[in-house]
């Protein structure tokens, strides 16, 4: 509840914000592929349904790595009761920004629907577990980067200036079937490539996705970085406490 009411009552337009970032986003990149291309298809897929997907997808992604990045130090203060772990304000945002972000996304297949916007996913079921595959993903990210950034502060700064670049190589807002072979077997080692990738398949049943995306690889990366994550809190959590 602490947590919770920080989010969204920090500021009186938190809930405003929320949702201008994603519609700023697609307004711009609409505006921008009207500039430059006349076509309005991507993959058999309409530009702004595909854009709207793929943006959601990244932004769990994001948002859990991004606000687990200080989490710790900003909960300190409670590490005085012996059942706080440093670890547990890390998963509390971690939960939080996950069931914000599925909300404002069904919000907008909602509003899409009233709009005649194709953002109904045609496997449902498929799409749930790719949209918790990219959410564990983003939790595996936060718990390492929780630990690490405490250690090392310089990490965190790192991480959120690289951030923000990240959506350019993610296939969000840039498909990769118009790079270069070249660059995209580089690229397809980003496990968000095929997070993002197959919430499309999923949500598109016309979809002509990237050639390679694997969902066993997105599994392999989530549950990896989760379990370095609990690891990294494991190892060092008498000294997160005590900092």
């Amino acid at each position: 509840m602490r947590e919770a009411l920080a989010r969204t009552t920090m500021d009186r337009m938190a809930w405003f914000w929320m949702l201008l970032e994603p519609i700023a986003l697609i307004a711009m990149m609409v505006g921008i592929r009207a500039v430059i291309s006349s076509g309005q298809h991507i993959g058999g897929v309409h530009f702004i349904p595909w854009l709207i997907c793929g943006l959601f997808s990244f932004f769990l992604f994001r948002e859990n790595m991004m606000r687990s990045i200080g989490a710790i130090n900003a909960n300190k203060g409670l590490f005085a009761y012996r059942q706080v772990k440093p670890i547990d304000p890390v998963f509390i945002r971690c939960y939080l920004e996950g069931m914000l972000k599925s909300f404002i996304f069904i919000l907008f297949i909602i509003v899409g629907m009233l709009l005649e916007i194709d953002l109904v996913p045609a496997d449902p079921l498929g799409a749930l577990f790719i949209w918790l595959l990219l959410w564990m993903l983003g939790i595996g990210a936060g718990l390492t980067l929780s630990v690490l950034s405490e250690l090392v502060p310089e990490i965190g700064r790192v991480v959120q200036l690289t951030s923000m670049p990240l959506i350019l190589i993610s296939s969000v807002m840039i498909p990769l079937n118009y790079l270069p072979h070249e660059i995209q077997q580089y690229l397809m080692l980003n496990p968000i490539v095929h997070g993002v990738e197959s919430l499309r398949a999923c949500f598109f049943e016309s979809y002509r996705a990237i050639q390679g995306i694997s969902i066993v690889y997105l599994s392999v990366w989530a549950l990896g970085s989760v379990s370095l994550g609990l690891l990294l809190h494991l190892r060092f959590a008498m000294r997160l406490k005590a900092q």
